[in-house]
Parts: structure tokens; sequence; C-alpha cells
């Protein structure tokens, strides 16, 4: 009997993490019905992490109405897991997907996930995991230290992403993608220098040497100023799940994913973490199943033995890969599948 990973990422705007692998296992068994497959949605710390938790390891999920990303409120949920180990994905509560009309780099928020750690808290969690991608701020995690009144009560708190970037760095490097000018570039650098120092000044704790201090623009740093540890997503939530025990327990191949194969998937995200794994752990039947692929990509991952597989490739145009996405997942993995079957 083949033992088969099924571990993607979510394919974004079209599937979630679940949703893409219950599509790869349905297209795995057309082709092997007494496949064993293990459905084990991944995430990086980014959007999805919260889903992609909930479904492997189940638990409640919670709403609380927090600040959104522009100052008005939204209705943003995090879940309680199992033991008391709280989800709070920072996209829910000062996401960018939450800005109402024109972007505002200068005052977006991120008190809205600083209070939804203080409802984790009060709910009498044990540890939180805070995945901070898809975010809309640059101001350093102030607001969200204020909404915490600058403590973490002892909780143990993860912070989990997928980026290095230094704390005075987060200006320079996310800031223009949530619409700053050049300008507002300029001056959100000084202010996370002039936040670098109170920091310091209050707990000692010089956020400017912590690799990934910059990501969610620097409310990593600011978590790590009173007390977070700030960890690689994918170690993250890889452990949460279980993932290297699924990927020892025989298995014979592994078949992970996301939307867009990119350079910056083999740095810190799913796909590359995935792959690197089952590489250590001797699974010589690896795939990829994507929505596109950048051709260098591609043809570094099948020159290491990784077959690649895109959805587009099966679809007449971008909305019909888009809206036949599931269906193009379940064929891809046919393919990989009979491919596998041969060798």
């Amino acid at each position: 009997m083949v033992r088969v990973l099924i571990c993607p990422d979510k394919f974004r705007g079209s599937l979630t993490g679940i949703q893409a692998a219950q599509a790869i296992e349905r297209g795995l068994k057309r082709v092997i019905a007494a496949a064993d497959c293990t459905v084990l949605p991944l995430a990086d710390g980014g959007e999805g992490t919260l889903d992609a938790l909930v479904s492997c390891l189940g638990g409640s999920l919670r709403t609380e109405t927090v600040t959104g990303p522009s100052g008005n409120q939204v209705a943003a949920q995090w879940a309680m897991l199992q033991r008391g180990t709280a989800i709070v994905e920072m996209a829910k509560a000062s996401g960018h997907a939450l800005i109402q009309g024109e972007r505002d780099a200068l005052h977006a928020t991120s008190r809205g996930t600083g209070e939804l750690i203080a409802a984790a808290i009060r709910s009498g969690c044990t540890k939180i995991i805070v995945g901070v991608g898809g975010s809309a701020t640059t101001d350093g995690g102030l607001p969200a230290l204020d909404a915490l009144r600058w403590t973490l009560r002892g909780i143990d708190v993860n912070v989990a992403c997928d980026v290095t970037t230094t704390f005075i760095d987060a200006a320079e490097i996310f800031a223009p993608q949530k619409g700053a000018t050049p300008a507002q570039v300029s001056l959100l650098t000084r202010r996370l220098a002039t936040l670098a120092q109170i920091y310091q000044e209050r707990t000692g704790i010089d956020v400017r040497a912590i690799p990934g201090s910059g990501a969610a623009g620097g409310l990593a740093g600011g978590l790590a100023a009173i007390g977070a540890r700030i960890e690689p997503g994918f170690d993250v939530i890889a452990t949460a799940v279980g993932f290297d025990d699924a990927l020892a327990d025989d298995c014979d191949w592994l078949i992970t994913g996301e939307g867009k194969l990119d350079a910056s998937s083999l740095d810190g995200k799913v796909v590359g973490g995935a792959l690197e794994a089952a590489a250590a752990n001797g699974i010589q039947h690896r795939a990829v199943i994507c929505g596109v692929a950048d051709p260098e990509i591609e043809q570094r991952l099948v020159a290491d033995g990784v077959l690649v597989l895109t959805t587009a490739q099966r679809a007449w145009d971008l909305e019909d890969s888009l809206a036949r996405a599931e269906l193009l997942c379940e064929e891809a993995a046919v393919e990989a599948a009979n491919y596998f079957a041969t060798r």
C-alpha cells in the first residue's frame, strides 16, 4: 500500500489549504483507491494559518469585535485549540484585505491584533501562536502593545513569520506594497527607529538585533519586546500539526503546493520546507501542485527530482483556472499518481 502525505498551503484567491488537500486526495484515489493518504494542510504564519491549524487539530472558532486597520470596528476570528493553545491570525484583524477605500500606510493600525491576543489571554489560554502574514500595517506594533497594556501576562507567545527582515528595514521592504510613497517610506523608517529606542528603554530589548522583528511592519518586534518569541512560521505550524511524525511514518510520496510557485516558495514557506524535509527523510517521490510556476524555479525543482504540475496549464485562462480550481487540482493529482505509480 502506498502512503502519501498531502500537505499544501492555500491557493490564494481560490482554495484554502484544506480544500486543496482534499482535491489532491480525491485525485490520488481515482488512480490508487487503496492509497493511505494523510491530509495535513500547512501554513507559514501568513493568511490561512488559522484554517490550517483548526482543520488539522480541531478546536473552537471565536469571534471578537476589534479595531480594524483603518480604525473601524471589524469582526475577527481566532481559535482555541485543545490543551489551551490559541491561534491568532493578524490578517483577520489588521490585514490588508480589511482596508476599505484608499490605503493609508501611515495610519493603518495593528491595535486589533493586540485586542485579539488580549481576548485569547482573557479566555485562559496557556500558549498563543500569532501568524503575522497579510498585514496592512507598518506601525512597529505600538498600538497592539497599547491594547495589551505592554504585557503578555506570562503567556508563552510564538510569533510565526516567514521573513527575516529586521525592525528598521520593515518600512523599506514592506511599506511600498501597503501603499506607501517613497517619502512615506522615509518617514516610517524614522518612526520605527524612534520606536526601537523606546522599546529598548522601556523593556531592555533591542528589537533591531532580532531577525524577523520587521515582520508585519514591525509588529513581530513589538511583541518580542514584551516577551514573545519570533520563529520561522513553517517550523511553528509544522510542529503544531505533527508534520515530522507524519513524514517519518513510512511515507512513500509527498505532495505539497500553493497558488504561485516562485523564488519565495523555497525561502521559509510551506513548499520549500516540506520538500526539504521530505528529501532529508529519503522520500524520492515528491510533487508540487500549484496554480502557476516561475519557469526558473520549476526547472530548479525538476532538476532536483521534484514533479511540478500547474493548474494553469489545464485551464483556458486565469478566470477559468480560478473558477475550476478544485477540479484542476484534482486532475493534477491524477497525473502525479499515474507518474509515480510507474516509477
